[in-house]
């Protein structure tokens, strides 16, 4: 499954998400076939998923509220983890990832 613009691309391998390049859709709708692809694998039941986001440069506030929902989904279900992985050479990253942990405690948050 993929999802690809000119400036990002999302897809996935197995129980893995990769987001890499740019993310700056506009609003919620935007960002839907992503949110499309990520419930898909959680609705496969099968985890933990991880989500590989140490090679996305930029995520707009839209692209971080579809995080902060789909992060809600998985504590919803209880029955599957959820790796969300990032970089300390992106900025933002190291700022706004550990607030999905507070959504979701059991989150295991590996940035490098």
């Amino acid at each position: 499954m993929e999802h690809k613009t000119s400036d990002c691309r999302v897809w996935t391998d197995g129980l893995t998400i990769h987001y890499e390049g740019t993310m700056r859709l506009s609003g919620t709708e935007a960002y839907q076939p992503i949110m499309d692809l990520m419930n898909e694998l959680l609705d496969a039941g099968a985890g933990p998923i991880v989500l590989d986001l140490s090679g996305l440069e930029f995520l707009n506030s839209s692209g971080i509220n579809l995080l902060a929902k789909f992060t809600i989904e998985v504590r919803k279900r209880g029955d599957i983890g959820l790796v969300v992985k990032g970089s300390t050479r992106v900025p933002w990253q190291s700022k706004s990832l550990p607030n999905l942990k507070k959504l979701y405690p059991a989150l295991e948050l590996d940035i490098r």
